[in-house]
């Protein structure tokens, strides 16, 4: 399966070779830089001026030293980010037959937005099954389901055509799940039961004693073989 970040180890071992040598650099110069100071301060006969201000200078040259490994070290965690995505996209594609760019997007989206990938993976399947032009009776479009008129809450421009595109339709339907979630204090099972029947009407449940339950939570929960990459 292809990703859009392959693997690549050597990038990865360039980079911890960097480190190394940086770091053992970095170390001499400072040891180097601390003992040409003392003996400048306990022997100051001629020739050790030079000396001096070659230890003088030496901070500036650990300071630079310091900046590239920062920089490789930052380097490096970028890597490991991309390998992570790439992994989990794969997996995710495999788990759920679906092609790499569109798991790839699922998971973007829902990193960004603040959804577990793995929620988002499911919450798709049972709402659309990874189908883009998916539309329900009550007009509900796209890989989320979205109502036009809860889309518009976030996006006011946005159109039904807008809602049968991909990235449109999962940034919304997440950042949406995202806000029920808060809403709900974290509470999965109501956030989802939120998306499923709206707000309103859960909350209409809840205020008067009522249970909301339809089971839809439990379909999403369990949704995927709820196995995580």
């Amino acid at each position: 399966m292809d990703n859009d970040f392959p693997n690549d180890r050597s990038d990865t071992l360039s980079l911890a070779t960097v480190l190394g040598r940086g770091g053992m650099i970095l170390a001499a110069a400072l040891l180097v830089s601390g003992l040409a100071g003392a003996v400048g301060d306990r022997h100051p006969v001629p020739g050790v001026a030079a000396t001096s201000a070659a230890a003088t200078a030496a901070p500036a040259d650990v300071e630079a030293m310091r900046v590239e490994l920062d920089a490789a070290r930052g380097a490096l965690a970028v890597e490991r980010l991309k390998n992570r995505r790439a992994d989990a996209v794969q997996a995710y594609s495999s788990q759920y037959r679906i092609p790499a760019d569109l798991a790839g997007a699922i998971y973007d989206h829902a990193v960004t937005e603040g959804i577990d990938p793995a929620l988002a993976f499911r919450l798709v399947q049972v709402e659309s099954n990874f189908r883009p032009n998916a539309r329900s009776r009550a007009k509900a479009i796209g890989y989320t389901q979205l109502k036009l008129a809860t889309a518009r809450h976030y996006e006011p421009w946005v159109t039904e055509k807008d809602l049968s595109t991909r990235d449109v339709n999962l940034r919304i339907g997440f950042r949406f799940l995202r806000d029920l979630q808060r809403q709900y204090g974290g509470d999965a099972n109501l956030a989802l039961l939120a998306f499923n029947r709206g707000p309103a009407r859960v909350n209409e449940y809840l205020d008067s004693g009522s249970d909301p339950d339809n089971g839809y939570g439990a379909t999403v929960m369990g949704a995927g073989h709820s196995s995580r990459p």
